[in-house]
Order: C-alpha cells, then sequence, then structure tokens
C-alpha cells in the first residue's frame, strides 16, 4: 500500500471529476420519467413537511416505517426549501452520487499510490449505466452504498495505517452508521462484507494495537444505526415488530429469483459489460496488470459480492448498484495495463483491447442513425440540433476508432466520457419524444383546480391507487368505502378519484343523497396506448361530491 504524493495532479483530477459529475448526475436531471420508488420517497419527504412528523414517517397517511429515515429527512430538507421540485429532489441524489465516487477515488489511490490509476477507475465507474440512473433519480440505494464507501475508505486508511490511531476507525463508525439509518443492512451485506474478506485475504493487516479501534467504531457504528428504531419501538411497538418482521422476511420470501439470476450482473455497466466480462479472466491478466496485488483483491471483491447477493432469495436488478464498485477497480488495471503496454503488447493482447474497444465505437458510430429515427422529429426535434448531435457523435465515434486502432487506451477512455457528456447534454430533454403518449393528461392539473384544493381526496377502496396518482395530485388519497352510504355523507365534501365512471361506484341511493360534479378524465400513462406499459390503473375519473 503506498500513499500517493502527486497533489498537483490529484487537483487536475478533482477538477475533471468535477466536471463530469455536472453531466454525469445534474445536466438534464429531470429527463428521467418518475417512478413508483421515486413517488413514493418524496411523497414520505412531503408529508414529513406538511404533518410536522419527522421522526415517524407515513405515506399517504399510513406509517411508512419499512424504510430507515436519513434519505426522507434529506429530502424533506429540500421541499421545506423549495417544495415540489424535483430537480432539486434528485440533484441531492447526485450529490450522493458524487460523494460515492470522492470516496472510490480516494480508496483507488490508497490502495494502489496511483493517481492515474484512480482517476482512470473513476472515470469508468461515472460513465457505468446503473450509477448514473441511480445518481438522476431520488432513490434511497445510492445513499446507502455512498455513504459506506465513506465507511470503507476509513476502516481501510485505519488498517494500513502503522500508527495505531483511532480516528480512521471512528470516522468509519460514523459512516457505517449513516448506511444503516439509510437503508439498514443493505450495503452491509452487499459491500461491507465481501470488502472484508477481499481485503484481509490479500492484504494481511496487522491487528496489533488496532481492535481498541475496531470496538470504538463499532459502538458508534451501533449508537449511530439504532436509536431511531429504539425510537419508533417505543412508540410504535406493534407496529414496528411487525414491520421489522415482514422486512426480515422479504430476504426470503419476497421477490425470490433462482440463484443465477444475477448471471448478467455485467450488463449494469453498460457500455463498459464487454470489458468488465474480460477483466473477469483472472488468470490470463494476472501475470500482465502491474498492480497484482491490487487486481487480486478487485477481482476478490467483484466475485464474492456476487456470491454473496446470489445467496440471498429476494433478488432485483436495482440490487446489483454496488458491483459497479470493485467492477471498476478490476476493470481499471485493465485500462492501465493497456495505456503501458500500448502498442508493445503482444498481438494477442491487441486484439482482446481491439474487439474490446471497436465494439464500442460501433455503437457510436450507429448512435446518429438511432436518434434519427428514435428521437428526430421536425416538431420536437429541429434539422438543425440534429445535425449538431449528428456531427458530435460522428466526430467522437471517429476519435474512438482512431484510439482503437492505434492502441490509446487513455484517449479512448476520455472519448467514451465525451460521448456520455454529448447524449447527456443534448439528448436527454428529448426523451420524452421516445416514452410519448398521445393521450396523456396528467391528474397533476388538479393541483391548479381552486375548486378542489380545499377538498379531501379519497378513492373506492375495491379499487387500487397507484402511488404516483397521490405523487401527481400534491394530495393524500384515501381509500372510502362507497358501499357505506354513512361513510360516504361524513366524508362530503370530497374529491372522488376513481377509474369507473362515478355512476358505476356510487349506487343510486347514495347518488340521490348526493350533488356530484364532474371535473375530467385523466390519463398518467407516460407509454403508448399499444405499448405493455400501457396499464389501465393510470386512468382515473375525478369527481366532487358533495352533500345535497
Amino acid at each position: 500500500m503506498h500513499t500517493d504524493t502527486n497533489l498537483t495532479r490529484q487537483k487536475t483530477h478533482w477538477a475533471l471529476l468535477a466536471v463530469v459529475f455536472c453531466g454525469t448526475f445534474f445536466i438534464n436531471n429531470n429527463a428521467l420519467l418518475s417512478d413508483i420508488m421515486e413517488s413514493r420517497n418524496l411523497i414520505t419527504a412531503r408529508e414529513m413537511v406538511s404533518d410536522h412528523n419527522w421522526l415517524i414517517p407515513t405515506m399517504n397517511g399510513e406509517l411508512r416505517l419499512e424504510k430507515p429515515p436519513l434519505p426522507t429527512w434529506i429530502a424533506g430538507v429540500v421541499e421545506y426549501i423549495t417544495p415540489d421540485n424535483i430537480v432539486a429532489q434528485r440533484a441531492m441524489a447526485g450529490l450522493a452520487a458524487c460523494l460515492l465516487v470522492v470516496f472510490f477515488y480516494l480508496l483507488a489511490c490508497l490502495l494502489t499510490g496511483n493517481a492515474t490509476y484512480a482517476l482512470v477507475s473513476s472515470l469508468i465507474l461515472c460513465t457505468s449505466y446503473s450509477l448514473i440512473l441511480m445518481g438522476r433519480t431520488a432513490t434511497w440505494d445510492i445513499y446507502c452504498h455512498a455513504f459506506m464507501m465513506g465507511a470503507i475508505y476509513y476502516l481501510a486508511r485505519a488498517l494500513g495505517d502503522k500508527k495505531h490511531t483511532v480516528g480512521g476507525f471512528l470516522l468509519a463508525g460514523i459512516f457505517l452508521g449513516l448506511s444503516f439509518l439509510s437503508k439498514g443492512p443493505v450495503s452491509f451485506y452487499a459491500l461491507l462484507l465481501p470488502f472484508v474478506c477481499g481485503y484481509v485475504w490479500v492484504y494481511r493487516p496487522r491487528m496489533q494495537g488496532k481492535w481498541g479501534g475496531v470496538a470504538g467504531m463499532l459502538l458508534l457504528c451501533v449508537v449511530v444505526s439504532t436509536w431511531w428504531y429504539l425510537y419508533i419501538y417505543m412508540y410504535h411497538p406493534e407496529v414496528a415488530s411487525f414491520v421489522f418482521k415482514k422486512e426480515a422476511s422479504n430476504w426470503t420470501s419476497y421477490n425470490v429469483r433462482p440463484w443465477y439470476y444475477y448471471w448478467k450482473f455485467f450488463l449494469e455497466t453498460g457500455i463498459w459489460s464487454l470489458v468488465t466480462v474480460t477483466a473477469l479472466c483472472y488468470p490470463y491478466w494476472k501475470a500482465r496488470v502491474a498492480d497484482k496485488k491490487g487486481y487480486l483483491f478487485s477481482f476478490l471483491w467483484t466475485v464474492l459480492m456476487l456470491f454473496f447477493m446470489s445467496l440471498l432469495p429476494e433478488k432485483k436488478s436495482r440490487y446489483l448498484l454496488p458491483i459497479l464498485i470493485p467492477s471498476a477497480l478490476m476493470m481499471g488495471h485493465l485500462f492501465m495495463y493497456w495505456l503501458e503496454a500500448g502498442g508493445r503488447m503482444p498481438k494477442k493482447d491487441k486484439v482482446v483491447y481491439w474487439i474490446n474497444t471497436w465494439l464500442v465505437a460501433v455503437c457510436a458510430v450507429i448512435l446518429p442513425a438511432a436518434v434519427y429515427y428514435f428521437v428526430y422529429r421536425p416538431g420536437d426535434m429541429s434539422a438543425g440540433v440534429f445535425g449538431v448531435v449528428a456531427a458530435l457523435l460522428l466526430a467522437v465515434a471517429g476519435w474512438l476508432f482512431a484510439c482503437a486502432a492505434k492502441v490509446r487506451a487513455y484517449g479512448f477512455l476520455f472519448g467514451v466520457v465525451v460521448l456520455f457528456m454529448v447524449a447527456e447534454l443534448f439528448l436527454l430533454p428529448y426523451l420524452k419524444v421516445v416514452v410519448h403518449n398521445s393521450d396523456f393528461k396528467s391528474i397533476s392539473a388538479t393541483r391548479d383546480m381552486e375548486a378542489l384544493k380545499p377538498l379531501p381526496f379519497h378513492y373506492p377502496a375495491d379499487e387500487e391507487m397507484r402511488i404516483e396518482m397521490v405523487f401527481e395530485t400534491y394530495k393524500k388519497i384515501t381509500p372510502l368505502d362507497l358501499n357505506d352510504p354513512e361513510a360516504v355523507l361524513a366524508a362530503t365534501p370530497f374529491a372522488l378519484v376513481s377509474q369507473q365512471p362515478v355512476e358505476e361506484v356510487l349506487s343510486a341511493h347514495i347518488r340521490g343523497q348526493v350533488e356530484l360534479e364532474h371535473v375530467d378524465w385523466f390519463d398518467n400513462n407516460r407509454w403508448p396506448k399499444n405499448h405493455k406499459r400501457y396499464v389501465p390503473v393510470f386512468i382515473n375519473e375525478v369527481t366532487i361530491v358533495k352533500k345535497k
């Protein structure tokens, strides 16, 4: 383990990474469509502010104790400062992604003493699909792994330090607690456990005089992690017990997938999928890479993470976000070999390099045709804008082909970064052209209707209410038994949100006692009618129900 003393180079790297961060996580961060997880999270944050209840989260008026509150507190602060601002909310997730990459860079420097390697690996990570997606949406996975990266960095620094200081261990303990307060033990199992196993196996840290620091780390982690859970258990013991047991059982009974479900994990890196598979050929590359110990560690960290995650019955593709971290470290070693060996590589290594790089270059060269076919519309994207975008994409593709042919790995990597910057700057705003429902009419229009502002919102208790509708209306929409005349009359006046016409959900007997005022039909389907994602549950009628 070494210490990188090239401070000037590192300052240049930080400046470059700051520019990449802007394109990767912040520019046009309102382009992606909100999904169900984002809606749930932001509704919870909204109700924290509106109900002045920051310690006991609710979602649509019901307790939501399944998720630890730290990311929701962050979102709640944003909601308090700038209400209903999706750009600001996603920017906080972007800042968490930046924090993750910063600690990733520092860890890469710490393990190898090579700032260039750290930059190369960080750029690979910043251009990986899953990290870009998670850093651009207000979902909570990015927070727990960002804080865990801080914990891992300070833990590695403390373990590798020859002095018997406890500062690094205590900082690691704080970040461990913050990670737990973000999403419970998820990152402990997915990221920390395989790291510790791989680190101990490869680096064999000397623990003499450090057990006190480890004890302090664990104690601080427990204090930071558990205080909110203890508070909830004191005030809502029955609900808390039920929720905690349900969450624990979900790991073995919910969303169950076969053990090999994650075999396509390399696709989460997006453009680097083939490079990931190539870097996994450890027996071939171990004799070629310069830092054999660092490469072995990143390989073990990746494989162990995949192994541990495959053991759990519950599996989702977004759970693979942390595997990008050791994969990027592993690919960084491969890129450093390509960078340092260059044209002097054996012919078979050049062939491997050419296969990996030419595939990316071919993808880049066909991008203008894809943009023309899927995105270009005279009413949306002008011919001038398309011409500029196509020219930029072709220029980058030409650069990538040149760097591939001449075995210039550093130039190739920067070409990929520029390719992503062009796409994020010029193409993301036109995502609405690709995902377009000509009949789209958002229920969010009800926010500006004066007649609806003072009214509570209800939906038929025997229908399904999608949480996205709650998010769009900026209202709690609670169930109401429409077969109970007394309940209906007691609730008036209210706005009824129903998937069926009001005449079908309210009996003639009840309709005779109330006055109905039709507001409108709303279709919140983003996808067109012939698409498999077009579902009737997003089509709702809004009706004002008043007592006669």
